[in-house]
Parts: C-alpha cells; structure tokens; sequence
C-alpha cells in the first residue's frame, strides 16, 4: 500500500435548522493510503453523502481538517479546491451526470480536452473499449441501457488517472447482474491503476469487496475505521 492520500480529521458538518442546529457528522477522522478502498454504510439520512463530499472538496466543514493528496482542502479558496479536485479525483454519481447532447465517446473525452489532453480522443476509446463499449461510441447517453451509461461514468472518470475516485451509490440504480460487472470493473481498475476507492453504497457485496468499511449512524461511526 502507498503512502497516505487522503486523511480526515476530527470532521465535523453542522448546519442551522428551524429546531436550531443539527450535526450531520460528528468529529470523524480515517487515513487512506494510494491503492485503499473504503466502503461507507449506514441508513439514509446517517450522513455518508455528506462524508463523501467534504472528503472530496465538495464542502467544507464545521471543524476538522481534509489533507487530499497534500493540500489541505480548507486553506483553499473554491478555484484551487477546484483545481486540485481536476488534478486528483475523479467522480461516480448514481445519477450518472453525462451530457445528453454528447456522445459515450465525447464525454469521456471532456475532462481530457479540459486538461489539453492531446491524445483525448484516442485515449477515452480505449478506456470505452475498457468497459467494453468499443462497439458504443457515438451512442448518445439516451440511446444506452442504465448499465452502459454508468460504464460511460466510470470511463469518465479515470480519463484522468485519479488519486481517489468518489463514487456515491454507483450499483444503486442497477441490476444485480450488473451491479455486479460495475463492481468488478471498479475493482479491476483500482488494481491496474493503484487508485483508491471510496464508496458509499447500500450493495452489502459491494462494500465486503473494500479493504476497509465504516459505518454511520446518525453521523456517528459506529463501526470502527478496519486497518
């Protein structure tokens, strides 16, 4: 395992509610090496979407701190959090977020063309043919099935070869046979390329398959950070 590349803590999120105000997350820290996957469990409403995105830069905390790859997310203003999320993450979201005017092919190549990237093209056919769209390149999103479109996400998503990829729920909206395919390929690619998973999920199969698990409860880990 790598050295270290994402380190919580003492995070805390605490936002103003008509009763007064409510803790989402209470003081949680964990420390991800390169190459670690953590899945993270709990109800809805237990605060793991919200773990995940101050984990990602996305927000900022109450209190605590968020190292990602070196940079201490909240000594940043919003474009270079923004930066460092370009350089060093990659997204999975269960809604997918493609561009429906693009092409599998062209947004995949997005972030690549964003970052100059001169091989983009050639490139994001490879990570589609990776997944196994080679045969649906120039398919728009709405003329693929549930499972191509997030094969599509999870191609996007190491175009840029990732520190860390966040994926919020990316067997949620799937079948079990292919939640099942995206699960390995997730795996698989983590193995290849050494990038570290962090996952929310409700897919008992799919968290067993992390390194490492915690498990919110109201805010709280209520199942200790595995080693």
């Amino acid at each position: 395992m790598g050295p270290s590349i994402l380190i919580a803590q003492n995070l805390s999120k605490v936002v103003p509610s008509a009763e007064g105000d409510l803790t989402i997350l209470h003081e949680l820290s964990l420390d991800l090496k390169q190459g670690d996957s953590l899945a993270i469990v709990g109800a809805s409403g237990s605060g793991k979407s919200t773990l995940l995105g101050l984990l990602a830069g996305l927000d900022l905390p109450s209190a605590g701190t968020v190292t990602l790859a070196g940079n201490d997310l909240g000594s940043l203003d919003e474009d270079r959090r923004a930066q460092v999320r370009a350089e060093h993450v990659g997204f999975v979201f269960q809604s997918f977020q493609l561009l429906d005017s693009l092409s599998a092919l062209e947004n995949v190549m997005l972030p690549l063309e964003l970052d100059d990237r001169p091989d983009a093209r050639e490139h994001a056919r490879s990570l589609l043919e990776r997944v196994g769209l080679g045969q649906r390149l120039s398919h728009l999103p709405r003329q693929l099935s549930g499972g191509e479109q997030q094969r599509v996400a999870i191609a996007r998503a190491f175009a840029a070869d990732p520190a860390v990829l966040f994926a919020d729920e990316p067997t949620g909206n799937l079948d079990s046979h292919t939640g099942e395919r995206i699960s390995d390929l997730l795996f698989e690619l983590n193995q290849e390329r050494g990038t570290t998973l962090v996952l929310v999920t409700h897919d008992e199969r799919l968290a067993k398959r992390c390194r490492r698990l915690i498990h919110l409860e109201a805010g709280r880990l209520v199942t200790p950070l595995e080693p």
